[in-house]
C-alpha cells in the first residue's frame, strides 16, 4: 500500500498557474537576520541523545517498541541494489522490487539508530555501520522512477550526475540523523564513518541544491507553481543542512533556499489552504511544510514562526474539513478513500495554529488508532511527536465533525445530514497535480461508511504517469459519478473545467451548481450541462442535471460507483447496503432510464491498490442508459438513507 500512495510528480508545475505572493517567510526573516538568529550545528540540540534523555521524554512502552524494531533489523547483510533491479522501471514499468529493497534498507538503518539511542548499550553499533556504508555505496539514492531528472535519462544512474528527488532528499535526512544520535558511537569505530556521510550528503545533495532548476523547483521559475515534492524535499534537506553543514555562510544560504522553496509552493496554494492533490497527499504537502516550519522555529530558537499566518491555519484544518468517518476522507484524484493521518502531528498543528478543533481531532485520532511508529518517510516529524506523546496520551479526545464545509479554491463542498448521510461534491478542472478527470464528482457515505465512491487510485507504474494514464479505466470520467455524453468522456487540462460555479448554505441546507459543459470535448455536443447538487439537513440529497445538447443527446450513460451489496430490481430504485447493513436508496425516472451494472475485474498490476483500498469489496459500476434520444432534459436523482 505504501508505495501506492507516494506522491510522485505527475504534472510539471504549472507556469501559468495563478500564485499570491505572500512570501511569508521571506518577509518573517530575510537573509541577513537568519544569519544572526540561526542556531550553529554544534549548539543545535533538538532532542535527546543519550538513552538517560529519551527516557524522560518517551513511555516505557515506547522505547520498548523502538527496541523490538531494532533487534528485528539485527540479522543479515545490507543488501547491494543490482543494476537489473533498477532497471526493472525501464524495461516493464515495474518499480516495486527496487523500492522495497532500497526502502527497506532506510527503514532497517532507522530502527537501528533510533533502538540505539534509546538504548545506548552499543549493540546495534555494527548493524548501523553496515547500513551506513551500505547507502553510502549506492550510486543513486533516489527511486528508479525518476531517473529521468538527470541528464542522461532513465535506466540507469549517472554517478557524475547525482539528482535530488524525494527519496534521495530522504536518505540525506536519515543519515544526518545517524550522525546526530549516534555520532561520537561511530568516532569511536573510526572518524572516517562520519566523514562518509557529509561527503556523500554534500556532493549528492547539497552541491546539486545550490544551482538546481528540478521541474519540481518550476525548472528555476519563482513564479512557477510547486506541487507537494516542494515542501517534502525541503523537509528533508532542511533537516540534513541543519545536522551537517557546519560552514556557517552556507548553512544559512541553504536555510534560506529551504524557506525561499517552501514560500513558493505556498503561494500556490488559493487563501482555502486546501490541498488539490487530496487528503492523501496532505501529509507529504501541508505536512510537509509543518516539518518545515518546526525545524525553522527550533533552529532559530522560535525567531522565524509563521504558524498564526491564515493560509497555514487553513492549510492545516482541511484535513479534518474533509473528513468523513473513521479513517474516510473525501478522495479526490490519486488520494486513496481511507488513511490514517498521524494523531501527534495533526494535534501539533492545531495547538501551533491556535485551532482547537483540529487540536481536538488528533486527540480523537489517537484514542481511535493509537500512535503507530510509521519507520518510513517522514523521520524528522515522527521525532517532534515523540515530543508530544505525553501529552496527547494525558489529554482527553474531544472532537466533533463539521456540518458544512466550501472550499473555494477547489470548489468542494462537504456537507453532513441527518440520519448519518454525507456528501461531498466538488467542480474545477481536469488539470490538477495528480488530476483524474472527475469534475462534478459527488460521493455519498452514511454513519461514516461508503455508498456512492470515487474509487480512487491504484498502484503507481510506469503507465501512470505516462501518456496511457487515461488509458486506465479509473483516471476517467466514465468510472466517476458522472455522464458519458454521446460517447464522449471528459478530457483532461486545465481547459476543461467548470463554470458558473456557485455555493449556498444555510440552516436548512447547501447547494452547489456548476456547468459541465466545458468539461467535455466539443465533440460531445453539449452546449450546457447544469449540475446542482442539493444536501437537505433533513436527511435528502437531490442531484439534477439541467442539460441541452447541439443537436441531440443520441445516447446517454450516468454512470455511479459503488463498492459492495447493491441491488437493481425495481425499476426507479437502486439499493445501497453498507457492510454494517444500513441501505441507502437512490430514485431515478424509469421512463427514462434503463439500468445495469458491472463488476470491475482487477487484474492487472494497477489494479491491485484498489483491491487494497477497499478491502478487496467489490467495485461496481452502476450505468443508467438513455432510453430515448433528447436535445433538452432536465434529470433529476433523490438519495436518502432508509
Amino acid at each position: 500500500m505504501l508505495i501506492s500512495i507516494l506522491a510522485f510528480l505527475l504534472l510539471g508545475p504549472s507556469a501559468n498557474a495563478q500564485l499570491t505572493p505572500r512570501n511569508l517567510l521571506e518577509k518573517e526573516m530575510d537573509l541577513a537576520g537568519l544569519q544572526r538568529v540561526l542556531v550553529s550545528q554544534a549548539a543545535w540540540k533538538p532532542f535527546p541523545q543519550s538513552a538517560v534523555g529519551w527516557a524522560k521524554i518517551l513511555p516505557d512502552s515506547i522505547r520498548a517498541i523502538l527496541i523490538k524494531n531494532g533487534e528485528a533489523c539485527l540479522q543479515g547483510p545490507f543488501p547491494n541494489v543490482p543494476a537489473t533491479v533498477t532497471l526493472d522501471f525501464f524495461r516493464n514499468g515495474n518499480r516495486t522490487r527496487y523500492e522495497n529493497l532500497v526502502f527497506g534498507k532506510r527503514n532497517r538503518l532507522w530502527a537501528l539508530v533510533l533502538a540505539e539511542s534509546v538504548e545506548g548499550r552499543g549493540r546495534f553499533l555494527d548493524a548501523i555501520l553496515d547500513g551506513i556504508w551500505s547507502i553510502s555505496e549506492e550510486t543513486f539514492w533516489g527511486a528508479s522512477a525518476h531517473l529521468f531528472l538527470q541528464k542522461g535519462g532513465k535506466g540507469l544512474p549517472d554517478a557524475d550526475n547525482p539528482v535530488v528527488d524525494l527519496f534521495a532528499a530522504e536518505t540525506a535526512a536519515n543519515l544526518a540523523w545517524a550522525d546526530y544520535f549516534i555520532g561520537p558511537e561511530l568516532d569511536s569505530i573510526s572518524p572516517l564513518v562520519r566523514g562518509r556521510i557529509y561527503y556523500e550528503v554534500n556532493r549528492r545533495i547539497f552541491v546539486p541544491m545550490e544551482t538546481a532548476k528540478y521541474d519540481w523547483l518550476g525548472a528555476g521559475n519563482r513564479e512557477a507553481k510547486l506541487n507537494n515534492w516542494a515542501p517534502w524535499i525541503m523537509s528533508n534537506y532542511l533537516t540534513a543542512v541543519l545536522l551537517l553543514e557546519k560552514e556557517g555562510n552556507k548553512r544559512t544560504q541553504y536555510v534560506y533556499r529551504a524557506m525561499q522553496v517552501t514560500d513558493q509552493y505556498l503561494n500556490g496554494l488559493g487563501d482555502d489552504g486546501a490541498c488539490e492533490e487530496g487528503p492523501t497527499y496532505w501529509a507529504y504537502g501541508p505536512g510537509c511544510v509543518l516539518d518545515v516550519l518546526d525545524l525553522l522555529q527550533s533552529a532559530t530558537n522560535g525567531r522565524i514562526n509563521i504558524f498564526h499566518a491564515d493560509i497555514v491555519r487553513n492549510m492545516a484544518a482541511y484535513i479534518y474539513r474533509v473528513h468523513i468517518g473513521g479513517n474516510y476522507f473525501v478522495n479526490i484524484g490519486d488520494a486513496h478513500p481511507e488513511m490514517a493521518p498521524e494523531p501527534c502531528m495533526i494535534r501539533r498543528f492545531g495547538a501551533e495554529t491556535g485551532d482547537t478543533v483540529m487540536r481536538g481531532f488528533g486527540n480523537w485520532l489517537y484514542a481511535g488508532n493509537g500512535y503507530a511508529i510509521s519507520q518510513q518517510f517522514h523521520r524528522t516529524r515522527e521525532l517532534f511527536d515523540f515530543m508530544d506523546i505525553h501529552d496527547i496520551r494525558a489529554t482527553p479526545a474531544v472532537f466533533t465533525d463539521i456540518g458544512d464545509a466550501w472550499l473555494p479554491d477547489v470548489q468542494l463542498m462537504v456537507s453532513r445530514l441527518a440520519h448519518g448521510l454525507f456528501v461531498a461534491a466538488h467542480a474545477g478542472n481536469n488539470g490538477k497535480s495528480h488530476n483524474h478527470n472527475d469534475v462534478g464528482d459527488f460521493i455519498v457515505y452514511v454513519d461514516g461508511q461508503p455508498v456512492i465512491v470515487d474509487v480512487g487510485s491504484g498502484t503507481y507504474t510506469a503507465r501512470t504517469f505516462s501518456k496511457d494514464r487515461y488509458r486506465l479505466w479509473f483516471n476517467t470520467s466514465a468510472f466517476h459519478n458522472l455522464p458519458t455524453v454521446n460517447g464522449q468522456q471528459q478530457q483532461e487540462g486545465l481547459a476543461y473545467g467548470a463554470s458558473q460555479v456557485s455555493y449556498r448554505a444555510d440552516r436548512r441546507g447547501a447547494r452547489l451548481t456548476m456547468n459541465l459543459a466545458k468539461a467535455y470535448p466539443a465533440s460531445a455536443g453539449v452546449s450546457a450541462w447544469n449540475r446542482s447538487i442539493l444536501a437537505e439537513k433533513a436527511g435528502k440529497i437531490t442531484i439534477t442535471d439541467n442539460c441541452q445538447a447541439d443537436s441531440v443527446f443520441s445516447s446517454l450513460t450516468q454512470n455511479i460507483m459503488t463498492v459492495g451489496a447493491v441491488d437493481i430490481t425495481v425499476p426507479g430504485l437502486i439499493v445501497f447496503a453498507t457492510d454494517r447493513g444500513k441501505k441507502v436508496q437512490l430514485h431515478y425516472d424509469a421512463r427514462v432510464w434503463s439500468v445495469q451494472s458491472e463488476e470491475m475485474q482487477l487484474t492487472t498490476p494497477e489494479e491491485e491498490g484498489l483491491k487494497e483500498s477497499w478491502h478487496h469489496r467489490t467495485i461496481t459500476r452502476i450505468r443508467l442508459d438513455l432510453k430515448s434520444p433528447v436535445r433538452v432534459a432536465v434529470f433529476q436523482y433523490t438519495i436518502v438513507a432508509k
